[in-house]
């Protein structure tokens, strides 16, 4: 068993055939199903621009879900290990995708938001670790955060709290 490499699998299955498959551009639906073992399934569509259903999660959306669910748990293990105690955590991530004249598009940049608060008993020093140098290495140490070719910007705010 190789320790260094991973394999992740799901299954997708589109459910938008409205009865003439993609006969024409607005004559199927967007709508799919992400399903992995084990796991509740999650309803998915295109991003309500391209003809998707408001109510089901867009690729646009999970992909800002990975890069911030990434960074928290990047986070929170960076802190275990420089000893800074995080009692809460939040994020509201934004991103830019930029559409191309031939239809194709990509995000150009990321920017996360996340608001922590830590315990407030190692001081200025503590606050000022928590509000830079984590945010740093946990860029560096995410997966998903290495595997996008576009910058992951970080603009955080540090609470304190006991």
């Amino acid at each position: 068993m190789n320790l260094s490499q991973h394999r992740y699998t799901l299954e997708l299955e589109w459910t938008g055939n409205r009865g003439d498959g993609t006969a024409s551009y607005r004559g199927y639906g967007r709508d799919h199903i992400i399903r992995a073992a084990g796991l509740p399934d999650l309803p998915g569509t295109a991003d309500p621009t391209f003809h998707g259903d408001r109510d089901r999660w867009n690729p646009e959306q999970l992909l800002l879900a990975a890069l911030s669910q990434c960074h928290m748990l990047s986070y929170l293990h960076v802190a275990v290990r420089r000893g800074i105690r995080v009692l809460a955590y939040a994020d509201s991530p934004e991103g830019l995708l930029r559409l191309n004249r031939d239809g194709s598009g990509e995000f150009t940049s990321v920017l996360l938001r996340p608001s922590v608060t830590i315990d407030g008993d190692g001081g200025p020093a503590a606050v000022e670790l928590a509000s830079g140098p984590l945010h740093a290495e946990a860029n560096r140490l995410c997966f998903i955060a290495r595997s996008v070719n576009f910058p992951v910007e970080h603009q955080p705010v540090t609470l304190t709290g006991s």
